[in-house]
């Protein structure tokens, strides 16, 4: 058995709660993650509310990292014992162990830790979105202008590091 919050329906923080849980094997294309360390992210808190409407009982979160426990057949980027982090659909990060699509999990280098690695995917996955993938194509250039106006949080502090690194005003 192994453990997790789960809700069963929407509301407030009240309706977490820790209960057992089945962790089967994976299978094809998945991979199980023994957690070390998991994000915690405003979309987790819509998700609970029903802001974003998610079917129940649900376990939340989006991103992790930690130890690779198994793989299913056919993944062939990641192995038994490797460490790793993800950010991904569907949710379920805040558990002890959770089985989950092997495309969505990247190797972690032994240089980041799984606290860094489970709080950094989807802010800067989020930040990348932004600086890289929008208007203008093809993504911003030295000497652009970028104005965040909310710096503060994860993907704010990551966009404004980078676009500074790549010559952004």
């Amino acid at each position: 058995m192994s453990k997790a919050i789960r809700i069963r329906q929407h509301g407030g923080p009240e309706e977490m709660e820790l209960v057992d849980v089945e962790v089967g094997a994976p299978g094809p294309g998945e991979i199980r993650i023994r957690h070390r360390a998991v994000g915690l992210n405003f979309i987790d808190v819509y998700q609970r509310t029903g802001l974003y409407q998610m079917p129940m009982p649900l376990t939340p979160g989006m991103e992790g990292a930690g130890v690779v426990e198994a793989v299913g057949a056919g993944v062939t980027h990641l192995k038994e014992g490797d460490r790793a982090a993800y950010a991904s659909q569907p949710p379920g990060s805040y558990s002890e162990v959770r089985v989950l699509p092997a495309k969505c999990v990247c190797k972690l280098p032994d240089a980041i830790s799984f606290d860094t690695g489970a709080a950094m995917m989807l802010k800067g996955l989020t930040a990348q979105y932004l600086l890289k993938r929008t208007l203008p194509q093809g993504g911003l250039n030295p000497g652009d202008h970028v104005l965040f106006h909310a710096a503060a949080g994860g993907v704010g502090l990551i966009a404004c590091q980078w676009a500074g690194r790549w010559g952004c005003s």
